[in-house]
């Protein structure tokens, strides 16, 4: 008896590991995860990654081993391409997240430095665990505000499904509404001991409040930094929508936006803005 049961335990187990290798497997278990446990980590191959099983992102990173890791190859090929990629340069993300793209950045040994600048709490103690457990402290400088025009303190609204979804925009009656700090892009980077020219990349995507940090760091704007942005008229609406085509085109002529099924180069003044949402890259 006790013989068919181990056979039967070990079938079971083999059974198991099988349908919970695929991703659709990956995807029930980690769904199916208690509420008590409050974060996970990942081996995702040439780096760790620590999430909550919870959230949107972290679900997909424990399903397929990543979070878009891809936007930031295909980033990275197209500035290779251009010749605007410059190794002395400093990347700067608003919208770190929990170092999804940070990470994969700091990998990538593309830029000398990172700032990144994260206001959620939640998403920015994950972040500076996924820095520190892959021992990238010296290569990234985490800070955590949001960014706008003045500094003080700003109302922010965390979403509870999706922490990537948090913004200062309330999106839903669910959100939980916190009060985080906020400095200027300018502010950000006198603090971090980061100086406008050494800027060569700006990655931002902080869930509609783009046209606001854009408006403080004209620095940069001035200079036309390589700027790929999530670029959200679902957010701005269409005056808003115009208004911030009309800000970015006054230093930038042409831009790349992203589709699903293809990538345009096109004057920035063409920019879809009937479409609800899409990545653009301004281009210097």
């Amino acid at each position: 008896m006790k013989s068919w049961k181990r056979r039967l335990r070990k079938w079971r187990n083999r059974v198991a590991r099988r349908v919970l290798g695929t991703r659709t497997g990956r995807e029930m278990l980690v769904s199916s995860v208690s509420p008590t446990i409050v974060s996970m980590t990942a081996d995702c191959g040439d780096h760790l990654m620590t999430f909550s099983p919870h959230d949107y992102i972290g679900r997909k990173i424990y399903r397929k081993g990543h979070f878009e890791r891809e936007n930031v190859d295909r980033l990275l090929a197209i500035l290779r391409k251009r010749e605007l990629l410059r190794q002395d340069a400093v990347l700067l993300e608003l919208g770190g997240n929990i170092g999804t793209q940070t990470i994969y950045f700091a990998l990538s040994r593309a830029f000398r430095h990172i700032l990144t600048v994260e206001p959620d709490p939640r998403n920015f103690k994950l972040l500076r665990t996924n820095i520190d457990q892959n021992g990238l402290q010296d290569q990234i400088t985490a800070i955590n505000s949001a960014a706008g025009e003045s500094k003080g303190a700003l109302d922010f609204f965390l979403h509870r499904d999706n922490h990537g979804k948090s913004s200062a925009l309330r999106q839903s009656d669910r959100d939980i509404a916190i009060t985080v700090p906020v400095k200027p892009v300018t502010t950000l980077l006198t603090e971090a001991a980061v100086a406008p020219e050494e800027i060569g990349l700006i990655w931002m995507d902080i869930e509609g409040y783009e046209p606001v940090a854009a408006r403080s760091m004209l620095p940069l704007l001035e200079r036309r930094v390589p700027f790929y942005m999530e670029f959200s008229p679902t957010f701005y609406g269409p005056d808003g929508s115009a208004a911030f085509v009309n800000h970015l085109s006054q230093f930038y002529e042409n831009c790349i936006v992203f589709f699903e099924d293809r990538q345009v180069e096109m004057k920035v003044t063409a920019m879809p803005t009937e479409q609800e949402q899409f990545d653009v890259l301004l281009l210097p």
